[in-house]
């Protein structure tokens, strides 16, 4: 995936290409200290992802954004930025993601992973025979792509929010008074059901402009989305977690290629009061996928580097979990690498005090010492 990098400070350019060099499957194409320069660049390149800071001389990069909207539709637009305000306006034009500074590599990371996945998806889709095959991506956001209209704009938040709330409802019929308790709840009834009728228009005018505008279907008193042959990326994950009770030696590319598809919690940031038990449940199995593959790599490929990285990762979205812990300081131990065993342990027993006011279970203290004295032997 080609990349170019957009901020006024140089500093920025070494960081992001600190980090983004870290990344498979990425190219920095180039790196501009004002949206002109590269506007001009974009005219002779091909980019498929641009890092954009917010505060820029001359054009803002809100404004940037706005105006690559209509002119490179498939280029992605992330805004990396010191200020916290702008992210409603940078969603609300689209934007794959915004990360306020000082960036972490991992939060880099789950970005820059979502952004290949839904490129290889729309590149596989050029050659599909239905020309208007829609793919949507809900792990870690909420965005429909398709061939006739590339990515979705949406009207208002909350037709964004509908939009995925009946995705979950497919197949059937959800009633008005369950869509305004579930997504309206609070207001009073006569307005929650303006809001809901003014939602769904906006929803069917997004659609419309896709040639999708059918996909929603209504009676008297329901509503519904008519979705059958459309690439889902949370139904892809879940469907093909079902292939791995066992990973062995035989299946572990094939299941390296499946954590890949996971690039973020359901709809991301925007934690849907009514898809929390659906958040939950996703998190879980990607734990426990995680876990397990983890456990085949150092069974059958005792010094992977991905190991470690998968369990870092895994451990980053949950800092407390002693089982995720324990597994990182087996695989540090498989790769000699006493240095990080020491230093990732520390850290572990300093946030267990910090965080809790306890101290690491005997079990562990026991394990940490065994695994020291097998580097020394």
């Amino acid at each position: 995936m080609e990349v170019i990098i957009i901020d006024d400070e140089k500093a920025m350019h070494l960081i992001m290409r600190k980090f983004l060099e870290k990344i498979p499957h990425i190219e920095i194409i180039g790196s501009f200290q004002d949206t002109e320069s590269a506007t001009l660049f974009l005219q002779d390149h091909t980019a498929q992802l641009a890092f954009v800071d917010i505060s820029m001389p001359n054009e803002s990069g809100m404004q940037f954004a706005k105006r690559m909207a209509e002119t490179c539709k498939d280029l992605h637009i992330v805004f990396v930025t010191s200020h916290k305000e702008y992210a409603i306006d940078a969603f609300d034009i689209f934007a794959l993601d915004y990360i306020v500074k000082p960036i972490s590599f991992e939060r880099l990371e789950k970005t820059v992973r979502r952004a290949i996945a839904i490129h290889q998806l729309s590149e596989a889709a050029k050659d599909d025979q239905n020309a208007n095959r829609i793919f949507i991506y809900c792990m870690g956001g909420l965005e429909l792509r398709s061939e006739q209209g590339g990515g979705m704009k949406w009207i208002s938040r909350k037709s964004a929010e509908l939009f995925g709330y009946l995705l979950f409802h497919r197949g059937r019929m959800v009633s008005r008074a369950k869509i305004t308790e579930d997504i309206f709840g609070g207001m009073p009834t006569k307005n929650a059901e303006t809001y809901l009728n003014t939602t769904i228009y906006q929803l069917r005018k997004s659609l419309e402009s896709h040639g999708l505008k059918s996909l929603v279907k209504s009676n008297m008193d329901s509503y519904g989305i008519d979705i059958t042959d459309e690439h889902i990326d949370f139904v892809e994950f879940e469907d093909k977690l079902k292939d791995f009770d066992v990973i062995d030696a035989s299946n572990l590319d094939q299941a390296i290629a499946v954590e890949e598809l996971f690039t973020g919690d359901l709809f991301g940031e925007k934690a849907f009061l009514w898809a929390l038990n659906d958040i939950e449940r996703f998190s879980r199995m990607y734990a426990v996928f995680v876990k397990k593959l983890a456990m085949a790599l150092m069974n059958y490929r005792d010094r992977d580097s991905v190991t470690v990285r998968l369990l870092l990762k895994l451990l980053a979205r949950n800092e407390l979990d002693e089982e995720v812990f324990r597994l990182l300081m087996k695989a540090y131990t498989l790769q000699k690498d006493k240095g990080s065993l020491i230093r990732q342990y520390g850290q572990y027993v300093k946030m267990l005090r910090k965080e809790l006011g306890i101290s690491p279970s005997q079990e562990l203290v026991v394990l940490h010492s065994q695994l020291l004295s097998t580097l020394k032997s």
